[in-house]
């Protein structure tokens, strides 16, 4: 292959007009003609530049909407044309076929328009069909065309022409077509997930994910693995869409565990009062409501202030400078909230390390979406855990009644350990977790680690009891058998809301009835591996 290829002629198609102008311009005063279609040849054309239409050098016009203007040979030719092979010329001078150096081209917004929620009839009109074609003819022939599809590009470009006396070296052709045809495979992506939502495929007999390039990380979750952080472009408030104004660059766990942190407290309206969740692995090490956010963090703080060194902080409502200044008195690695008021920002900016994050709204706990996982050759594909139990919903298996104080609470801890790992057990009390046992292979060490840390931290703040005596308790999933119910009222526990489901069950609420426990079935059940 050719290295270094000069640059004569350009072919200009953007949906995105960002820089535009101030691009074509270098490229006139380097005297390369410019090709163009619709509202990018009118655009330049008012900027004061030379275009020339494709439609006259297809000699077809643009029709149907737009749909036809640029799926010609005149078009295709002069990008897939081999510029060293005899024949490919030939046919190029036999039928008035010019060359194309440069093609630009962003494609219709489609990702943008499903975005916005628009009907299903404005989204098909929004699939670009000559322009992937274009782009994947210009990348496969990237012997001797550049393709740009990023208007980040646009300087990189120009940056390689400086350095090659206006010619660009195949190692950077190379890199352009890589990066169109991930940007092609993205698009073709979205289209197929949209469309399969469209008319209610649930499997798919082939599915695909793309993202684009957020940031390069300094490592994965160890520092001999090479991360990095792909955004999807979903408008789902969250560490993808906040704002980062302070603080050292996301690590890859700082991204994973800021997520479940903001995942998790989005789980309690706003409206109801504010809500704290500090995360620690990806698990809730505390989780409160209050009557500010100053109280729910401190609530929250007093669950596991061990573990909470070092945390993830999330806030369902706006962080103020009374919280913020609580905050600081402790290692935190992250803060996320909606939004944060100046006294709080200051305040954060005389710790550099500790990074604050404003998203500008929750995510809703409820919407559907597809979560993924690589396994060796393949992946898993699911819906969002979004399930809900009303409380109406709640079958009540026990002698004894909850309390509507217990229920209270045993809703709240229901919540919550839909985010924890399984196993996971969570103690609350008054609305604020006191004791958590995650992931452990029995749910009985789960429900023994809850309590011991419930003690740990009674002792720490003085108290005589545990902080478990008087819990309400949430299991993730069903009791297999009455040990872990004996465990429980070992913990001080007096109700319990769970699943349902074990072929044990019967065996299971006799325990709970001889122990005096008040319990609950919601019939669905929240693992999270």
């Amino acid at each position: 292959m050719t290295d270094l290829i000069p640059l004569r002629r350009a072919l200009i198609s953007v949906s995105d007009k960002t820089g535009l102008i101030e691009f074509a311009r270098k490229l006139d005063a380097r005297g390369i003609e410019i090709l163009s279609t619709g509202g990018t040849a009118k655009a330049l054309r008012e900027a004061g530049l030379t275009v020339v239409d494709v439609a006259d050098v297809t000699g077809f016009p643009e029709m149907m909407d737009g749909r036809v203007k640029t799926l010609h040979p005149a078009v295709h030719g002069g990008l897939l044309a081999l510029r060293d092979n005899q024949e490919h010329l030939a046919a190029m001078e036999a039928h008035g076929i010019g060359p194309i150096d440069l093609l630009v081209v962003n494609l219709y917004p489609f990702e943008e328009t499903v975005a916005k929620g628009a009907g299903y009839d404005e989204c098909i009109e929004n699939i670009d069909i000559g322009g992937p074609a274009m782009i994947r003819a210009a990348a496969k022939n990237h012997a001797f065309v550049n393709v740009i599809v990023d208007v980040q590009d646009y300087d990189s470009l120009l940056a390689e022409m400086d350095a090659n006396d206006d010619r660009c070296s195949l190692v950077f052709r190379q890199r352009l077509a890589q990066t169109a045809y991930a940007r092609t495979a993205a698009y073709d992506a979205a289209v197929s997930t949209w469309m399969a939502g469209a008319i209610g495929e649930e499997t798919p007999r082939r599915r695909a994910f793309a993202g684009t390039l957020a940031q390069g990380l300094r490592y994965g979750e160890n520092p001999h693995q090479a991360a990095a952080f792909y955004v999807t472009g979903e408008a789902r408030p969250g560490v993808a869409t906040a704002k980062q104004w302070q603080g050292k660059e996301l690590s890859y766990n700082n991204i994973n565990d800021t997520d479940a942190a903001f995942e998790l407290v989005a789980e309690f309206d706003p409206a109801q009062g504010p809500a704290c969740a500090i995360i620690k692995h990806a698990n809730p090490c505390g989780v409160a409501q209050g009557a500010s956010a100053l109280e729910a963090y401190r609530r929250a703080y007093d669950c596991d202030r061990t573990s909470a060194f070092g945390g993830i902080v999330a806030l369902n409502q706006p962080l103020d400078g009374a919280t913020a200044e609580e905050i600081v008195k402790i290692f935190t690695e992250v803060v996320i909230a909606p939004d944060a008021d100046a006294d709080a920002k200051a305040i954060f900016a005389a710790k550099k390390n500790l990074r604050l994050l404003t998203t500008g709204g929750l995510p809703d706990p409820m919407a559907a979406g597809l979560t993924f996982r690589q396994v060796a050759g393949g992946f898993l594909v699911q819906g969002r855990d979004n399930g809900h139990v009303a409380r109406e919903a709640l079958k009540i298996v026990s002698k004894r009644q909850p309390s509507d104080a217990e229920l209270a609470d045993l809703m709240f801890a229901w919540t919550v350990a839909k985010h924890v790992k399984s196993n996971a057990i969570v103690y609350a009390k008054d609305q604020a977790t006191v004791g958590i046992g995650a992931g452990q292979m029995s749910r009985v060490d789960s429900t023994r680690i809850g309590q011991r840390k419930s003690q740990d931290m009674a002792e720490a703040l003085g108290l005589p009891l545990a902080l478990t005596v008087g819990s309400a308790v949430a299991s993730d999933a069903f009791f297999p058998f009455a040990d872990g119910i004996e465990a429980l009222a070992e913990a001080g526990a007096k109700a319990v809301i769970q699943p349902g489901g074990s072929m044990r069950d019967a065996e299971v609420i006799e325990a709970a009835d001889r122990l005096g426990l008040a319990m609950v079935f919601t019939g669905q059940r929240h693992f999270r591996h």
